[in-house]
């Protein structure tokens, strides 16, 4: 019996009231809320279900009908647990072994049979009154359940009989605090709580857009009538999550557009001609289409904040170099961030090249330079001597300081953090000034997620790739077949061209899945026994890594065996061939960018997975990525495929914290949600109007430091 009742003169309930004081709840229990982050009422009004059950209406057992699903509520009358013969025998229930008990009621007996449930002896004893839901069969002449849905009643659950079929929540739980138990809190709960709720939109608000009241949405969520009720209070709460997230990034633009203040760059016809002559080939009607936007934004005294997407290989270096050549035109300075060494080596070098014969001046910071390149280096950039910095976290460092800082470029924005990318915008100096921040990433964001992940950003976009690259053939290929696909590779490594062999682990394990040591080995006895064979991967060092890869692009190594260390941004343009082992273990997006490392000369490509697929999801990705080189089309099914939880977790920052709203059934409620948020703050900038004073807490609740923070993405 729970005796932990709110003590006699404890307050009147509040949505703001500890949980311990919420009728059957008391200290120990309310530790076990806690884990579940629920601290108070309003946090377990909050706590929504994942999922419904529908339960038959409940019935006397007598009455069950043969054949149907039915609901009965009697008392344990027997247990016991009979063993199996098999193997697994006297291991918590596997391999064999039922649990079985009979319960009754006042007009019959209902035998109850679980099978694999060990776990049942120590919850269940006679006395014990149960609730079960399952189909009704007659075995022995006796009513019969097996394995049916069973809820153990204690001594507090005194509700009436439901005699109606309904949907029951099943709520986010643990061992210890099971669903059923906080279903039965939170239904005591609701009579009181939900009358204290206020809603921040009156009914001229909500009724054209088909939005129910707010306490009307929780009581629909937590008990109800049907599935349209769920529906119905799902698009409410799910609205009212992307409206506040749109609010967030509305203001931050609002404020970037108004308050602080960015270097209006020159811009002229000798201008444009000058940057153009710079590149080997003409841009693509994509890239003059982007260049254009730049140029438009740069022109302004308020600083760009743009997105720039490109699929692999699609040609953003060139963009972003003109965006920076435009700055040194207007006697200031660029700087472009990379996340690794390598890649920021690579973005130097290959920028160096293009601006051979010029008089910019660049120069390439990073971590690994001597104390006394870095000073020299530092005093350059300080006094303004060099035009261009190419660097990777090195330029965070509050020893980097810049003469005059107009433009950054950050590559590959998710490998940064918030705080990251603004340390790099705060060194244009002053408290209200900015240089103009062009974002670009390689990684694939679903065209219907770039709104909810970069809603403060505007968006540029690249989708197709230059002309003379070559298409990447690709082939998924199960594993009895790999033989063949090492043979055709040694012929084609034979005749000059380099490959990546991508692997899942480093050793081998228990797993049984080839590892990168191993593998490396047995290909360099067979199949490469003539050929130069390297290894690297996440266990190396930093620098270490870094040097191999260097070789390899240098034509030192014939063949590179990896984990995904290889993922991002490596250019290495004589590399036409890649094989993928155990492809069914790697993402989507993933597979796609590591085909990415590929197809970035002149010769034909090849990108073989070789994988054997044991899922649905497994299969679903295979096709897709054999399907289509376009990353934006691999996005979106990465996304229908895995849906948004799982999408979201494969990004490393700037995640929206979205717990009912799921785009793939919301798209519309996201474009109103924007087109709304838009217009109440072009109307109230700040939300200062009384009226919107409930919505404005809840917004700081919610984003108050990013909104602060002023900050991009």
């Amino acid at each position: 019996m729970n005796t932990e009742h709110p003590p006699s003169d404890a307050p009147a309930l509040s949505l703001t009231t500890p949980i311990q004081y919420a009728p059957g709840v008391g200290p120990r229990r309310a530790e076990l809320f806690a884990r579940l982050g629920v601290g108070n009422i309003a946090d377990l009004i909050k706590h929504l279900p994942h999922r419904y059950e529908f339960y038959a209406g409940q019935s006397p057992i007598g009455q069950l009908a043969i054949g149907s699903m039915g609901t009965a509520r009697g008392t344990v009358m027997h247990c016991r647990w009979v063993p199996g013969r098999g193997f697994g025998r006297g291991r918590g229930g596997r391999g064999g072994g039922r649990f079985m008990m009979a319960i009754e009621d006042a007009t019959g007996v209902l035998e109850l049979v679980f099978f694999n449930a060990r776990y049942l002896v120590d919850r269940i004893h006679p006395g014990l009154s149960i609730l079960v839901t399952g189909k009704v069969v007659l075995y022995n002449d006796q009513r019969q359940m097996v394995n049916p849905k069973l809820q153990v009643l204690d001594e507090t659950d005194d509700a009436p009989a439901n005699t109606d079929d309904r949907f029951r929540p099943v709520y986010p739980a643990t061992d210890d605090l099971r669903s059923d138990q906080i279903e039965r809190v939170i239904t005591g709960l609701l009579p009181e709580a939900l009358p204290q709720i206020d809603d921040h939109f009156d009914a001229d608000y909500r009724q054209p857009r088909g939005l129910p009241e707010l306490r009307e949405a929780y009581r629909m969520i937590h008990a109800p009538a049907d599935e349209d009720e769920v529906a119905a209070a799902r698009r409410r709460l799910a609205y009212d999550e992307l409206l506040l997230l749109q609010l967030g990034f509305a203001i931050k633009r609002k404020y970037t557009q108004t308050q602080l203040v960015a270097p209006a760059l020159r811009f002229s016809e000798a201008i444009d001609g000058h940057i153009r002559q710079r590149f080997p080939f003409a841009l693509t009607l994509e890239q003059d289409k982007v260049v254009s936007e730049i140029v438009a934004d740069l022109q302004k005294g308020r600083p760009m904040n743009r997105l720039l997407q490109g699929d692999v290989g699609s040609g953003k270096t060139v963009v972003a170099l003109y965006a920076m050549l435009m700055a040194v035109a207007s006697n200031k300075q660029a700087a472009l961030m990379a996340p690794t060494e390598l890649l920021a080596e690579q973005h130097y070098l290959s920028i160096a090249q293009m601006l051979d014969g010029s008089t910019v001046k660049m120069a390439l910071l990073t971590g690994s330079q001597t104390k006394a390149e870095r000073a020299n280096l530092l005093h350059a950039i300080d006094q303004g001597d060099v035009d261009l910095v190419v660097g990777t976290q090195a330029l965070l460092s509050e020893s980097v300081q810049f003469a005059d800082l107009a433009v950054v470029i950050t590559d590959e924005q998710h490998r940064f953090g918030v705080v990251q990318r603004a340390s790099i915008r705060s060194k244009a100096g002053g408290d209200n000034m900015a240089p103009h921040t062009l974002v670009m990433t390689a990684t694939p964001i679903p065209r219907t997620l770039s709104l909810t992940i970069f809603g403060d950003l505007d968006t540029s976009t690249i989708t197709k790739l230059p002309p003379g690259r070559q298409p990447i053939a690709t082939r998924v290929v199960p594993s009895e077949k790999a033989d063949e696909v090492y043979r055709y590779l040694a012929e084609r490594v034979a005749g000059g061209e380099q490959a990546y062999i991508v692997l899942p682990a480093i050793d081998e394990g228990e797993s049984g899945l080839k590892a990168v040591r191993t593998h490396a080995k047995e290909l360099e006895q067979t199949y490469f026994a003539d050929h130069r064979v390297a290894t690297v991967h996440g266990q190396l060092k930093r620098l270490t890594r870094e040097r191999i890869m260097h070789r390899f692009r240098k034509g030192e190594i014939d063949v590179l065996v990896a984990t995904t260390v290889i993922e991002v941004g490596v250019d290495v343009p004589n590399a036409s061939l890649m094989v993928v082992e155990h492809a069914e273990r790697f993402g989507l997006a993933q597979l796609h960018q590591l085909r990415g490392r590929v197809g970035r000369g002149s010769r034909k490509s090849l990108c073989v997975f070789v994988a054997d697929p044991t899922t649905d999801d497994a299969s679903e990705r295979m096709n897709a990525i054999a399907k289509t080189i376009n990353g934006f089309e691999i996005a979106e099914s990465d996304l229908q495929i895995r849906g948004m939880g799982e999408f979201f977790g494969t990004r490393q920052s700037g995640l929206p914290p979205l717990q009912v709203a799921d785009l793939s059934q919301h798209m519309d409620l996201l474009r109103l949600a924007r087109r709304d948020a838009e217009s109440i703050v072009e109307a109230d900038p700040k939300l200062t109007d009384p009226s919107r004073d409930l919505l404005r807490k809840r917004l700081i609740k919610q984003y108050g430091h990013a909104i602060d923070l002023g900050d991009v993405g």
